[in-house]
């Protein structure tokens, strides 16, 4: 062997050319072998000079007419070229002389897919699954599940997978790739089925492990999902996604403490991403420890710091303590961002009520509704804060807006009768409970937390016994 190879390559690709000049001008004995038209083809190639691999191969195929190699060469850099109908006709040629090519039925099937033929494509490779055996079988279904990507039959695309896993229940491509489409498909049962046989004949494998429990999540079988992933962890220790998705099983269940173990074994492992920080400051926040939850939400802020939801999650923290000038000093660094974001808006209006800076208060509640007048919680707010601020004439104005815009939601008649009491006008008020109660008489509670004095009144106390004893009947 050359202590150079590299070297020798040259030398010999080198050789060829120049042979392969001689040929073309004509010279006496510039014989080519067939490989080594293959290997000058072969270089073109690599160069991405088309058109010499194209001569190239022409050349070839003239000294040897029986070459489907050659052929299948020629066919591929005219696809290459775009040039997909004497491409086929050129594969045809080469099937006439050996049929036992995969590559002979991949290269048709690009073909046909540049020509949008997307089921001629897949006829190709169906019929020719079924003539080959082993690696070559395995290639075809790859293929295969491609073409039915590409014109979007997803159930196919599951099911040569799954073909491909029968034959070769190791194979990790497949394995990592229906991972994907199981839970696409949402064939969970069948991926459930699937996956245990292969961990029957095969129970190391921790891939086989992680796909059962997907699918289980998938089914929101939470439970059994954890234990599938903690065979796969115990089966690979820094299978960080299997952890990940432990992480999440756990927080579905609300088993925050230990998602939050799962989690910080993630960190470990892997590098840092915001949405690891993120999910354990959401464990935190729903148990309550809500410095420890802003520690990782600004963690997983500096990484992301465009994520404004995570601004936001820090300001509903401080709002938990009621702590309201630094929730506000949050929710203002995500306003910057997105000025007009409802949710933003109508925290930001929540921390100002508590305050009592009504009219500060008013103007981000306005916002809302004004960005989604359909959002029945925006109105509410707006007008319990007019309310409170005793702007009766807008908020009586308001609380019919709210009726017209929302599609006459109940909710708004108990809100017009509150303010219609407050300004004095007991007929009319009256008049707009009786509806309310009539079409949800539930929301009574509302009514009353705006003002629980107004059980004083007689005739709301009568109103109000009139429908919960027709109710109870």
């Amino acid at each position: 062997m050359s202590k150079y190879p590299y070297r020798q390559d040259r030398e010999e690709i080198k050789a060829l050319l120049l042979q392969f000049d001689n040929l073309k001008a004509g010279k006496s004995n510039s014989f080519i072998e067939e490989e080594s038209f293959e290997r000058i083809i072969d270089y073109f190639d690599e160069k991405e000079q088309l058109s010499q691999a194209l001569e190239a191969a022409e050349y070839g195929i003239e000294q040897y007419p029986y070459s489907a190699m050659l052929l299948l060469k020629k066919a591929d850099i005219l696809i290459a070229l775009k040039h997909y109908k004497e491409a086929l006709f050129t594969l045809e040629q080469a099937e006439v002389l050996d049929s036992r090519d995969t590559n002979l039925f991949i290269l048709k099937t690009d073909a046909y897919l540049a020509l949008d033929m997307q089921q001629k494509a897949a006829d190709v490779l169906e019929a020719a699954i079924h003539d080959f055996e082993g690696d070559e079988r395995l290639d075809l279904l790859f293929e295969l599940a491609d073409v039915y990507d590409d014109y979007e039959n997803f159930e196919k695309v599951f099911d040569c997978l799954k073909m491909i896993l029968e034959q070769d229940p190791n194979n990790e491509e497949a394995l990592y790739k229906i991972c994907f489409w199981t839970d696409f498909t949402g064939r969970n049962e069948e991926g459930i089925r699937l996956h245990q046989k292969i961990i029957e004949d095969f129970p190391f494998n921790e891939l086989a492990w992680f796909n059962l429990a997907a699918a289980y999540q998938g089914l929101k079988l939470y439970e059994k999902a954890i234990d599938a992933y903690e065979y796969a962890v115990a089966i690979d220790e820094k299978f960080d996604f299997a952890l990940r998705n432990m992480g999440d099983a756990y927080i579905r269940l609300r088993k925050y403490k230990n998602a939050v173990e799962v989690l910080e074994r993630v960190l470990e492992l892997a590098r840092p991403e915001d949405v690891i920080y993120e999910a354990i400051g959401h464990c935190y926040d729903k148990m309550g420890n809500y410095a420890q939850a802003r520690f990782y939400y600004r963690k997983a802020s500096h990484l992301n710091s465009e994520d404004t939801q995570l601004n936001y999650k820090i300001a509903c923290t401080y709002m938990n303590e009621a702590n309201w000038d630094s929730a506000i000093k949050n929710l203002e660094i995500a306003l910057r961002i997105h000025r007009l974001q409802p949710e933003y808006n109508l925290a930001i209006g929540q921390c100002y009520v508590e305050m009592n800076k009504l009219d500060e208060a008013i103007t981000y509640f306005g916002n809302v509704v004004r960005i989604r007048p359909k959002n029945i919680n925006g109105w509410t707010e707006l007008l319990k804060c007019l309310y409170k601020a005793e702007m009766l004439e807008e908020a009586l104005e308001y609380a019919g807006f709210a009726f017209e815009q929302t599609d006459g939601k109940p909710i708004f008649l108990f809100y017009k009768s509150a303010v219609l009491y407050a300004m004095g006008k007991s007929k009319e008020a009256l008049l707009h409970l009786e509806t309310g109660m009539s079409r949800n008489p539930k929301l009574v509670k509302k009514f009353i937390e705006i003002n629980p004095s107004i059980l004083q009144v007689q005739q709301v106390v009568d109103l109000i016994a009139h429908y919960k004893k027709r109710n109870s009947i």
